[in-house]
């Protein structure tokens, strides 16, 4: 552990928590959870297009839950929540059979205690990638607690830290692949790293079969409407 925390502390990330802490931790996580605008981006919109994503984050991801399923023998839930109608979260999570989007959830403990009721996942299993204030509710009950720096936010990242917000502040931003940084944090943390590479350059049959059953998940979505949660999918 003391060389991933070598490695990640010399890009510039920041360990709220020791890295061995966050490595025995990440055996309890059954979800990840991703806010959206300044985590996959830089948060700014693009008319009807809205806010982007990078396909550096798209691979991160797959090779997280490629992982997870090796460590764990299933899959971990993958999900976004985020305040805004974002619909190309909504297309990354349709096209990587992710579990779940909740759209429109400016409290987002709700979409969390949603998630609880619905799916069974407790809090404290969860793994949750944030950067800003609209966060902090879900981030002070998650196990994982993961903060996108932002150089332009020095006040809200001090209240992180005084107040145990965050196990671990990002090197990069947003619009620099910071989503990927804690894909490849987590598969070190894990010790699954070189057999998750290897295994998908190979694209052995583990990944196959990996493959050809996260692509029969089907993606279910949320939205917050005034007259409560609304379901699709």
């Amino acid at each position: 552990m003391a060389d991933i925390e070598k490695i990640f502390s010399g890009l510039g990330g920041e360990f709220l928590t020791p890295s061995a802490l966050l490595a025995g931790k990440t055996r309890t996580i059954r979800a990840y959870l991703f806010d959206w605008d300044g985590v996959f981006n830089d948060g700014i919109k693009h008319d009807e297009a809205g806010s982007p994503f990078s396909e550096i984050e798209s691979m991160g991801i797959n090779l997280l839950r490629f992982g997870h399923w090796l460590r764990m023998g299933s899959f971990p839930l993958t999900g976004i929540i985020t305040g805004e109608n974002n619909r190309a979260a909504l297309k990354l999570a349709q096209r990587e059979h992710f579990e779940a989007v909740y759209l429109k959830f400016k409290n987002k403990t709700e979409a969390l205690n949603h998630l609880s009721a619905t799916a069974g996942i407790r809090p404290a299993e969860v793994a949750f990638v944030f950067d800003d204030v609209l966060d902090l509710s879900v981030a002070s009950k998650a196990q994982l607690r993961f903060m996108v720096r932002r150089t332009a936010s020095p006040l809200l990242m001090q209240y992180v830290r005084t107040n145990r917000l965050a196990d671990y502040i990002t090197a990069h931003s947003g619009n620099n692949h910071a989503v990927r940084e804690i894909c490849e944090l987590l598969l070190g943390l894990s010790g699954m790293y070189e057999t998750v590479v290897g295994k998908r350059s190979a694209y052995d049959a583990q990944y196959t079969r990996y493959l050809e059953a996260r692509n029969q998940i089907p993606t279910m979505f949320f939205t917050r409407e005034a007259e409560g949660i609304i379901a699709g999918g």
